[in-house]
């Protein structure tokens, strides 16, 4: 008997050892989003499976953009797992900058994965980054207010019913804005929804021939409309709000209607954050008529960039957070309306999450987004809220700030527009396009 427990008792000291020389500490750059902060208090479940450590590095949306861009363009070395989304990856798999996520377990179930989310994390075929959650962007609107006015929302509401609704909406003495929308610059903050509106009303990034397009009606329609609409129901101060903003002005009651990623629906609508949770509905993104909906495609997913030492530990962390195992964890703990959204098809087949409220709206839009034919004229480009070209970012960046400094009242909408056709034209035609 004494034999056997000592037997047994050095082999647990064995399979310890070997677990403690092998357990590795990760860090993982992330966006401080509310789903990506709920994984983060997740994380002992991984630790416990798999003795891994994870250190988190979490950002705001645009400084984490810059932080994994330099760092990875550089070869820094600062992450084993960077979040990154449907614009980077397929660039930066191009280019040798990711670690191909092949060989991922049969368990993990790689072909469960939406096809409009594995083909934009994917180049030639490979995926390169696993999406911890999809999404489009649709309109999330106070049901009490829009009966108060009057009104009653479409399925498919067109831009001049929602800025009707959002002046009827407005009542500047209770601090409600009929409308909140991104301003921030950043070219996937104000930029990401400027530019999946401006489709919706025939503008275009580049023509056929890569000239851009900034001095063409369609993007003066574009600004005109937003600025007027916001300048009449938005919030003061709008030029510097992004989602994150925007969700807490919805949430305290202060927005009649927001349009924003599909994401924000189990924010909006759980009443240990919202005060307005039980009076949210939900839309599709408006359309003027043209036959193009102004809502974008994305997911923010997980990614390894080459050169890391712990690429085995940072793939089973990324098999861990983006599975039906996580999802079926948060479910039980938080309730199917706070689960990862827009990533899995079995999601979306499951019968607990089909009673979920807003579920089938947010599949409804990522279903109707085309990345290969975001615009009414053609178009040489792949991406609804982005143009798929590694100078994108940069130029988009310099031309959010410029649309910022006009919601701010610094310049014309003319003046804007004028100066991001230039620029636009310099970088482009200094890339050789």
């Amino acid at each position: 008997m004494t034999l056997k427990v000592s037997t047994l008792l050095s082999a647990c000291a064995v399979a310890a050892l070997s677990t403690a020389a092998t357990a590795e500490t990760i860090t993982i750059a992330t966006v401080n989003n509310g789903d990506m902060i709920r994984m983060q208090g997740y994380t002992d479940d991984f630790t416990a499976k798999t003795g891994h450590e994870v250190e988190w590095v979490t950002l705001e949306e645009n400084v984490l953009r810059q932080r994994v861009t330099t760092d990875i363009s550089t070869k820094g070395g600062a992450f084993d797992i960077m979040t990154i989304g449907m614009y980077e990856t397929p660039i930066w798999g191009a280019n040798g900058w990711l670690v191909p996520l092949d060989g991922l377990s049969d368990e993990y179930d790689v072909a469960d994965i939406l096809p409009a989310m594995s083909g934009g994390l994917s180049h030639d075929g490979t995926l390169f980054a696993a999406p911890f959650y999809g999404e489009s962007s649709m309109i999330m609107y106070r049901a009490d207010l829009m009966e108060k006015a009057g009104m009653e929302m479409p399925d498919a509401p067109t831009w001049e019913f929602i800025r009707e609704a959002a002046a009827a909406m407005t009542d500047r003495d209770a601090e409600i804005n009929g409308i909140c929308l991104r301003g921030k610059a950043g070219w996937g903050e104000g930029g990401a929804f400027i530019t999946a509106m401006s489709n919706s009303f025939g503008a275009r990034w580049f023509d056929e021939d890569w000239k851009p397009q900034f001095d063409t009606q369609p993007w003066k329609d574009t600004l005109e409309f937003y600025v007027g609409m916001m300048t009449e129901s938005g919030p003061p101060g709008y030029a510097t709000n992004g989602f994150n903003e925007n969700l807490s002005l919805f949430q305290q009651g202060k927005c009649g209607m927001w349009i924003d990623a599909t994401v924000a629906a189990s924010f909006v609508t759980n009443p240990d954050d919202s005060t307005v949770a039980d009076k949210v509905d939900f839309a599709l993104a408006p359309d003027t008529g043209l036959g193009k909906r102004s809502n974008w495609l994305w997911a923010w997913a997980l990614g390894i960039p080459a050169g890391t030492q712990k690429v085995d530990a940072a793939k089973q962390f990324i098999e861990w957070a983006t599975s039906k195992d996580y999802i079926e964890l948060v479910a039980a703990k938080e309730g199917w309306a706070n689960v990862p959204p827009g990533a899995r098809t079995s999601l979306y087949e499951n019968p607990e999450y089909q009673k979920v409220p807003f579920a089938q709206k947010t599949l409804d839009s990522i279903l109707s987004a085309d990345p290969n034919n975001p615009t009414v004229d053609p178009v040489p480009y792949v991406g609804i809220q982005f143009a798929a070209i590694p100078e994108f970012a940069g130029i988009a960046t310099e031309v959010s700030q410029e649309f910022s400094a006009v919601y701010a009242g610094q310049q014309s909408v003319d003046e804007a527009l004028e100066k991001a056709q230039a620029l636009a034209t310099d970088a482009m035609e200094a890339a050789g396009y």
